[in-house]
């Protein structure tokens, strides 16, 4: 019987809960949750975890009608559930709360999405007599978003989606995480789901050609395809070392799940590894690979590890943090060049056609050498978008493509979003920037849906960006390079927050171990709102909606610089 189906309780009573507050309740007695939230004297009651990587929401931050996850920043609708910014792609159930005469708050909710704690929103189904085709350009998580948004938003015509990579859409901030990455899990949607959507997916072709006039766009396959509505979200390619030796085997970039297998299948006990670059990339794998070899180098133009994103100070105590795990660093240099193992030189003439010399060891700037059996290069990245060079899509002299805030180039029907799109900024006095962070693309995509929908939406949203060095999660929210920066807590117990300050306004904030801070932070430029360097010099906390535990206490100390 349907009453079976769901579950109805009492969750507490209506006195319970304060305006602004959220309560984790249990639902039933076999340990199913809810998550109830009071705002402007309603109450909402939607599932528990961030549909992403499944961090407890009533952690998070509560904002004006949505919750965003203190790990990721991804938002929900606190009405009904719907996910509004990302990562992720999954939706919260929503369910039914009803206060009785007696102020006692009743919950019901159906089991199934008590158990799972996730949904996809409705998808509309493709009516085979409409030849509208939305053709969509990359297979990242631009892509993916835009594709069932678009099924989400009505749009019932014909949707192809083309990827240069034999993968279908996936987790690609794992690529450089964890190098075991196993492709069909980091997938954000299994083939099944395409299918069912009538969504195409094509792998394995790129696009090499773009007639705007005719609406086509040519493939590496030497197909054609026609479009009435084109988004293109190609994404970045990793940069290159042009010097000598470069050709050698075992030197890598890391974009794609490809890359990390190829390092993993190498990373052995006796191996000898250099990473040049001290963004991201360099980081993330020097931490992966240090427990895995007999040695990491990483090599930086710079003199501070990710600096660049954190600040001096904040950079320093992640080099003492690699330090302190093994990781060595040289500063101030670069690869001059790469020299193949000693007997592979010797045995040259006797290897036999086609087969490859592997790296050996590496030269300096200042003529050091080094043993390298493997090498990673992670300097950065450029754009992909060599293919429009011939088209009459207008592009910036960097390879980015220039949009307006609904995400249109300057081709009527063309869209274009993710790391490639130089799109104006939420809330930052018209500043535009191609800024190439994973939450952004998925709602890139989002938006692109949106407006080839005709439901005109214009951009709204702080960029959010997060990594994990050595079991610490390092999080930063906002865009911008400051004059200054403010660090409270301590840096040494890594326990702080810091604040990003530009012409008396915080433009940032980053934070480690002091969640749901950055989050908040994310919600009040949301809203709209401005801190000011002098707001901070009176009280730094006063403008904390959602307080981490022991505020005062933990992050009182201010570490001047």
């Amino acid at each position: 019987p349907e009453k079976f189906d769901y579950i109805e309780d009492v969750v507490c009573k209506e006195t319970d809960i304060k305006e602004n507050e959220m309560k984790l309740l249990p639902l039933g007695e076999d340990g199913g949750k809810i998550l109830l939230i009071k705002q402007k004297g309603e109450l909402h009651a939607i599932g528990t975890k961030c549909t992403h990587y499944g961090a407890l929401l009533h952690t998070g931050a509560l904002g004006d009608g949505r919750i965003r996850c203190p790990w990721h920043g991804a938002c929900f609708n606190i009405k009904t559930g719907d996910i509004e910014d990302y990562p992720g792609l999954n939706s919260l159930p929503c369910y039914q709360v009803n206060v009785d005469e007696n102020g006692l708050v009743r919950v019901k909710a159906k089991r199934k999405d008590l158990d799972s704690s996730r949904r996809v929103k409705k998808m509309w189904k493709q009516d085979v007599n409409n030849n509208t085709t939305v053709v969509i350009v990359g297979g990242g998580p631009a892509a993916a978003t835009c594709a069932e948004s678009l099924r989400q938003e009505a749009f019932t015509g014909k949707i192809i989606m083309i990827s240069k990579e034999n993968a279908l859409p996936y987790d690609r901030v794992k690529v450089s995480k964890t190098f075991d990455i196993n492709i069909e899990q980091a997938a954000l949607r299994p083939q099944s789901f395409y299918n069912e959507h009538k969504i195409e997916t094509n792998l394995g072709v790129e696009a090499i050609g773009l007639n705007t006039d005719q609406n086509v766009v040519q493939l590496s396959n030497n197909e054609k395809l026609t479009y009435n509505y084109l988004f293109i979200c190609t994404g970045s390619k990793a940069r290159v070392l042009n010097i000598p030796g470069v050709d050698l085997s075992n030197i890598h970039v890391l974009r794609s799940y490809t890359d990390s297998h190829a390092i993993n299948s190498k990373l052995l006990a006796d191996k000898h590894v250099i990473i040049f670059g001290l963004g991201f990339i360099g980081m993330e794998a020097a931490a992966f690979c240090i427990n895995k070899c007999a040695s990491v180098t990483v090599i930086g133009r710079g003199t501070v590890p990710l600096e660049a994103v954190f600040g001096r100070e904040i950079g320093n105590r992640i080099r003492q943090q690699f330090e302190e795990k093994g990781v060595k660093f040289i500063f101030g240099r670069k690869i001059e060049q790469f020299i193949a193992k000693e007997e592979e030189e010797k045995e040259k003439k006797m290897k036999k056609k086609g087969e490859e010399s592997a790296v050996g060891r590496i030269v300096l700037t200042d003529g050091e050498i080094l043993p390298a059996d493997i090498v990673i290069i992670g300097i950065g990245s450029t754009f992909y978008t060599d293919w429009l060079k011939d088209s009459s899509i207008k592009m910036l002299e960097d390879g980015s493509i220039a949009v307006d805030k609904y995400l249109k180039t300057n081709v009527e029907n063309v869209y274009a979003g993710g790391d490639i799109a130089y799109a104006p900024l939420f809330g930052s006095d018209n500043i535009s920037a191609a800024i190439g962070h994973y939450s952004l693309a998925h709602y890139h995509g989002k938006i692109a849906a949106l407006n080839i929908c005709a439901k005109s939406t214009a951009l709204n949203t702080v960029p959010f960006f997060w990594t994990t060095l050595f079991g610490k999660s390092y999080r930063y929210a906002g865009y911008g390079k400051p004059e200054k920066i403010r660090i409270y807590g301590s840096l040494e117990n890594l326990e702080f927050f810091a604040y990003y300050i530009k012409d008396g306004k915080i433009i940032a904030i980053s934070s480690v171990g002091a969640d749901p801070v950055v989050s908040d932070f994310a919600n009040f430029l949301y809203e709209g709102k401005t801190l000011t360097e002098a707001e901070i010099n009176k009280d730094p906390f006063g403008w904390i909606k959602n307080k981490p535990k022991d505020l005062q206490e933990r992050f009182q100390n201010e570490l001047m610089n």
